[in-house]
This record gives structure tokens, C-alpha cells and sequence, in this order.
């Protein structure tokens, strides 16, 4: 068993999110469509990067889940397939209200659903929140969704600033950029739900030797299923409007340009799967608190996502109220964080 190590759990989570805020920006560097960028991405994400890492640190990795419940596989599997919708949605979302304020929105709603239905689920919603450090994990979380309000709403009067200018991008709409926006949010937080609901799988890789390294073999579940959604998606889409020739090398008059813009589409496929192997190296070291790595995981995402943000310079020359909402937003997102770890800590009796 893996001894509980909050503070360093959650640098883990810390990782992941700067993987997860990262894992777009190679699109940017791609000459493809986005659907082609997509489906490269996806094969990357959801099937090579997951079945690759959980065979090289999970002993016998067939045989767990051969041992493995079916209700502990197929329901993951599906409700995976479910998330693959909201990862579509997300996608789009980004070409209407942008990166920072999709993340924001997305994400923040995703902590929320996350993090209670698998607590509902098990009937555990009131005896977490009433047991040692409870308390404290429970302010922590109301600061956390008030610096994603916080970061939502400089995001939001970001937005305004630009059209008002005709600064903004040009596929900007605000209405279809919210709607999936909290679809993808809704969706996201079933892939959370998706992977408690297949820790049985992950026990039984702790019991093969896996270690910390166990919940490498659940995450291949959800994965699958939001790949069959995405793939199915977007090549009959390719299809219909011609870019699917796009994966074709021999449709490229330089093999070297076909080449860099496959490996970063593959690189943004590989940072998407990277954000959930850091969040199982952190998820095992949270102690009786594991049910809040959701949260803690999906506010790093927010926090780091408008970091990016920053270095990609989507900050700049704005009004300084403007600014100054962002800062607080970032400021009490840290404080968060800081007030979460206290309350793991004071669960294993450490503080």
C-alpha cells in the first residue's frame, strides 16, 4: 500500500495540470484541419500512449483485467464513450469563446460533477465532509470554485473587451461557445465518475505489483470508449467534407511537412494521456481524501490553463480591472490549494 503523502500528492496533480493546459497548443503548430489534427491526437491520447504506459508498469496487465469485474470494465468503458462527446464539444468551444475561457467553464463545472457523483454513488457525500479535516477540504473547495468564478469572469470581461475593439477572433460567439462550453463541462465530470468507478480495476493491478502505478490500468477504460466515440466522429466528418486526405503521405508534396505536423498532433495526444498519469501517481498519495484529487486535479488545469494564457500573451493590453479580476482569480485558486492540502493532512493526522 502506498503511504499517504498529500503535499506531494498534489505537486503530482500540479504536473498533470500543466500537461492538461498544455496539451492544445501543438494544434497551433499544425497545418492540418482540426479534425485531422483530432484523430491523430486521439489515437495518441485514448489508445497508443495508455495501452503502451500501463504495459510497461503494470505486471501481467491481461491478467488483471481478466480478474477485474465486468461491471468495473464495461460501465467505465461507456461512460467514456459518453465523455467523448463533451471532449468533441470542448474542441469546438475553444473556436468560439477561446482557450482560457472554455477552460475555465469546462473545467470548473467538471470539478463540481466530478468530484459528487461518485460521492452520491456510494453514499458517501455527508461522512466525507463530517470526517477529520473534512471541514477544512470543504472551504478549500468553496475557494477553488471561487477562483474559477473569479478567473470565468475576467475571462468573460476579456471577451467583451476584444469584440468591443474588433480584437476578437473571428469565429467568436458567445452563445455556442457557452452552450458546449457546459456540455463539455457536464461530460468531462463523467470521465471522473467513469474512473472511480473502475478503481476495483486498479486494486486488483495494487494486488499484481503495479504500486503507485496502478491506476495506469484503469485508465485505458473511459479512454476506449470516448476513442470509438471521437474516431467514428471525425472520419465520417473527414470523410464528407475532404480533409481526411490530409492523413494520407502521399497527398503531401513534402514527406517533412507531413511529418511535423503528424508528431504534433501526436505530442498534444501524448500531453492529454500524461495529465492522468500524474493524476494516478497523485490520486494514491491523497490518503482518506482520494475522492478530492477530481478537484484538486481539475483547479490545477484552471490555474495553469490561464498561465499558458498569460505566456501566450492573451493578456495583453487589456483594461487593468481586467487584469486585476485575473489575478485574484489565480490568488485564491493558490490559497485553495494550499487550504486543501491542510485538510489531507489533518485527515492523516499530520496537522
Amino acid at each position: 500500500m502506498i503511504a499517504p503523502n498529500p503535499i506531494f500528492g498534489t505537486g503530482l496533480h500540479a504536473l498533470g495540470g500543466i500537461s492538461a493546459a498544455s496539451c492544445y497548443l501543438p494544434a497551433q503548430k499544425t497545418k492540418w484541419s482540426w479534425g485531422s489534427f483530432w484523430i491523430v491526437q486521439a489515437n495518441f491520447a485514448w489508445v497508443i500512449v495508455p495501452i503502451l504506459i500501463a504495459f510497461l508498469t503494470v505486471p501481467d496487465l491481461i491478467g488483471v483485467f481478466q480478474e477485474a469485474p465486468a461491471s468495473a470494465m464495461i460501465i467505465p468503458i461507456l461512460l467514456g464513450a459518453v465523455y467523448g462527446f463533451g471532449g468533441m464539444s470542448f474542441g469546438f468551444a475553444i473556436k468560439h469563446i477561446v482557450y482560457s475561457m472554455t477552460y475555465t467553464m469546462a473545467i470548473g463545472i467538471s470539478s463540481i460533477v466530478g468530484f459528487l457523483v461518485p460521492l452520491i454513488l456510494n453514499g458517501e457525500l455527508s461522512s466525507f465532509f463530517t470526517a477529520t479535516g473534512g471541514g477544512t477540504l470543504l472551504i478549500g473547495i468553496f475557494l477553488s470554485l471561487t477562483g474559477i468564478f473569479l478567473c470565468g469572469a475576467a475571462g468573460y470581461r476579456k471577451e467583451r473587451f476584444l469584440k468591443s475593439k474588433s480584437a476578437g477572433p473571428q469565429t467568436f460567439n458567445m452563445g455556442k461557445g457557452l452552450a458546449l462550453t457546459i456540455f463539455a463541462g457536464v461530460l468531462s465530470g463523467i470521465f471522473g465518475v467513469g474512473l472511480e468507478l473502475a478503481q476495483p480495476v486498479s486494486d486488483i493491478a495494487a494486488e499484481h505489483g503495479a504500486g503507485h502505478f496502478e491506476g495506469n490500468a484503469r485508465i485505458i477504460l473511459p479512454s476506449i470508449g470516448c476513442y470509438f466515440t471521437n474516431i467514428i466522429w471525425f472520419v465520417i466528418a473527414g470523410i464528407r467534407n475532404g480533409t481526411i486526405k490530409e492523413l494520407n503521405p502521399r497527398n503531401h508534396k513534402s514527406r517533412g511537412a507531413y511529418t511535423k505536423n503528424f508528431l504534433w498532433s501526436a505530442f498534444g495526444g501524448s500531453l492529454w494521456y500524461i495529465q492522468f498519469f500524474f493524476y494516478g501517481l497523485g490520486h494514491v498519495r491523497m490518503g482518506n481524501f482520494m475522492a478530492a484529487s477530481w478537484v484538486i486535479h481539475m483547479s490545477m488545469l484552471i490555474f495553469f490553463s490561464y498561465i499558458v494564457g498569460i505566456l501566450m500573451k492573451e493578456w495583453r493590453n487589456l483594461k487593468k480591472s481586467i487584469i486585476f479580476v485575473l489575478i485574484a482569480g489565480l490568488a485564491v485558486l493558490l490559497i485553495s490549494f494550499v487550504v486543501m492540502s491542510i485538510g489531507t493532512l489533518q485527515a492523516e493526522g499530520a496537522f
